[in-house]
């Protein structure tokens, strides 16, 4: 009986080990990264929204972006979700995500060095299929289509890069790409309103230090004709556009990283032109109601050194309210703040943390006050949120 025991369990053994190997072997021995749940705080009251999903990068040509997904109803934060849910996926989510957004049944998550959009089960994340776009870079929704921005070319730096960029309309029931509208060179967000596609073109990989390299223009596409009407003239290297509750623009550029520092311009959607500037480094924001949450992390090439910010900018009035978002003084744990969001409901300020970019990151909750609540592990360089509503 003890040797039937014996060579039961060493099957056992084999037939596990047996799984593992085949399990790596379909990943092409990329490194499998297990999910794991963390109880970070109370539970609430489900209302509008379950929770959200964050989207890791993870570190360019590793493979490693991941995606997490907090619940409200339970207080968890769990990490690795896709890998979880897709066991069977080779390289996971794939390389660098750059976007996330949630439309319909269907969760999009935008891999940028892996040329897709990866399309999943908005409540599950299960695997749906993937969209193929070279070099994609954000992505919007209206009617029945998706519109995911693309660099089109290669990953490079080059001031004499040729290739321009475009802007793809993909049909959300077939997941195909139907159309492509052709802008500036590397666009990167783009924001929807009424009939009009508005893009912020960067010519990120053209600018190598000189402004003469970089675009500094908003193209307008008629979203029925899905036709390039105009570009508007903002500043150099252009990277976020984001609409206020009246559904005018909020355009940010990083500069030069020498003399032409980073700003943040107000968009009069009917003159079609900037009447305004803010005078602050706007890396990244989020609107809600008439307020925007502001962080800024700008490299300089004079003192090769960042400096970092945190704002609140009344979108009404175009004023900074406070330079202090988070006022505990707990700002000084954050070492390199990558992606933000404001909770509709309670107010909370959510906060990414790259870190030092190779290892794990880290995710902030602050109250509506800026005092931290909790903060807990992410993936590599966390930084892109997707609220899940509760479809009624």
């Amino acid at each position: 009986m003890k040797i039937k025991n014996i060579l039961t369990g060493l099957y056992h053994l084999f037939i596990t080990l047996f799984i593992t190997l085949l399990a790596v072997s379909c990943r092409h021995d990329v490194e499998m990264l297990l999910a794991e749940e963390e109880y970070i705080g109370s539970p609430r009251p489900v209302r509008g929204y379950k929770g959200f999903y964050l989207l890791n990068e993870g570190n360019m040509g590793s493979n490693k972006s991941t995606l997490d997904y907090c619940d409200f109803a339970t207080g968890t934060y769990t990490r690795n979700i896709y890998a979880q849910v897709n066991p069977t996926v080779p390289k996971e989510l794939g390389d660098v995500g750059n976007d996330i957004g949630i439309y319909g049944s269907k969760l999009y998550a935008v891999i940028n060095c892996s040329n897709k959009v990866e399309v999943m089960d908005y409540q599950t994340a299960k695997r749906i299929g993937q969209i193929e776009i070279p070099n994609c870079r954000f992505i919007k929704f209206a009617g029945r289509y998706a519109y995911i921005t693309s660099y089109a070319g290669p990953v490079e730096i080059n001031p004499n890069y040729t290739q321009i960029g475009y802007v793809a309309r993909v049909d959300t029931a077939s997941l195909k790409v139907v159309d492509r509208c052709l802008v500036g060179y590397q666009p990167d967000e783009l924001e929807i309103v009424g009939s009009k596609i508005y893009v912020a073109n960067s010519g990120g990989y053209m600018g190598a230090g000189e402004t003469s390299g970089y675009e500094r223009s908003v193209s307008v596409i008629d979203i029925f004709s899905f036709t390039e009407e105009k570009r508007i003239d903002v500043a150099y290297n252009l990277e976020r556009i984001k609409a206020d509750k009246r559904g005018n623009l909020w355009v940010s550029s990083r500069g030069d990283y020498k003399g032409l520092p980073a700003r943040l311009f107000f968009l009069d959607r009917e003159k079609e032109r900037v009447t305004d500037t803010i005078p602050i480094a706007a890396t990244n924001y989020w609107i809600d109601d008439d307020w925007m949450y502001v962080y800024g992390t700008e490299w300089s090439y004079i003192t090769n050194d960042w400096s970092i910010s945190y704002s609140k900018v009344d979108t009404r009035s175009h004023t900074i309210v406070t330079n202090q978002l988070i006022t505990d003084g707990t700002d000084k744990e954050i070492e390199k703040p990558y992606g933000i969001m404001v909770d509709p409901e309670t107010k909370d300020i959510y906060i990414t943390d790259a870190g030092n970019y190779v290892t794990p990151g880290a995710l902030y909750c602050f109250d509506r006050h800026g005092k931290k609540k909790w903060v807990t592990r992410a993936g590599n360089i966390p930084g892109h949120f997707a609220l899940l509503p509760i479809y009624r």
